[in-house]
């Protein structure tokens, strides 16, 4: 499963998307991370449906001084992705 998601609120300066790629390599997901100029980050993760929910829940409620107060989540066909990184 791939899906595309959406982070609002306090999400950038607070290490956010390097605790995502530390998390999301420990649950063996492919996919990216990156800042967008909105203030948001957006996120494609790639691996067994539980495993990105469990990511997506981490991200929400478990990132120290990030405070999520939206999430937007699209579920697209999968990608030929590989490994977890940070997008600039």
């Amino acid at each position: 499963m791939q899906c595309n998601v959406r982070f609002y609120g306090i999400v950038q300066g607070v290490g956010f998307r390097e605790r995502t790629r530390r998390m999301a390599k420990g649950l063996n997901l492919k996919g990216w991370v990156k800042n967008l100029r909105d203030g948001s980050v957006e996120a494609m993760i790639q691996g067994e449906p539980d495993t990105v929910e469990r990511l997506i829940q981490y991200c929400i409620s478990e990132i120290p001084n990030a405070l999520v107060t939206d999430v937007k989540k699209r579920y697209v066909e999968e990608d030929d992705l590989d490994n977890f990184r940070i997008l600039k």
